[in-house]
């Protein structure tokens, strides 16, 4: 068994937290992923010789993202004490159509259901999130335009 390793030196960032996942091959297309004893099942469609067996890779950037930002959003809307009922988080990504496809942009829509909610406050959440808390979006904002609005419902 060859291994084959590779060193990046990056100046100026305390890294004192290390996350490892490691995933195996199921046959055909097929992934699955163990994190933290979860198993992520990946897979490609059946026209792209997979079997449907889970999500493709690249969306599951779009679940972290989501994720993230929503985890975040949901416990600082608690500390200020905003009672929501419902939080649905969407997250559009924009593909580019030449190799390596990759998203060039991603849009996320909060959506709020709740009574009087009051916006000022959900906007703070959100901008917080986006810009101090979530880690998924500060990478990708290195990378590519992360957008966002915010809808509410009332209940």
């Amino acid at each position: 068994m060859r291994y084959f390793s590779s060193q990046i030196t990056i100046k100026h960032i305390n890294m004192s937290d290390k996350h490892i996942i490691k995933t195996e091959w199921k046959g055909d297309m097929a992934f699955e992923a163990d994190v933290n004893g979860h198993k992520v099942m990946m897979d490609a469609p059946i026209d792209g010789g997979g079997q449907n067996l889970g999500s493709g890779p690249k969306k599951l950037m779009l679940v972290a993202l989501s994720g993230c930002t929503g985890m975040d959003v949901v416990s600082i809307l608690k500390k200020m004490r905003v009672e929501i009922e419902k939080c649905t988080i969407e997250v559009q990504g924009d593909v580019t159509d030449e190799h390596p496809k990759q998203y060039f942009k991603m849009h996320v829509i909060y959506e709020f259901t709740g009574k009087n909610l009051p916006l000022e406050k959900l906007e703070k959440a959100v901008k917080m999130s986006e810009e101090t808390y979530c880690g998924v979006e500060a990478l990708y904002r290195k990378a590519i335009e992360v957008t966002s609005e915010i809808r509410v419902v009332e209940s």
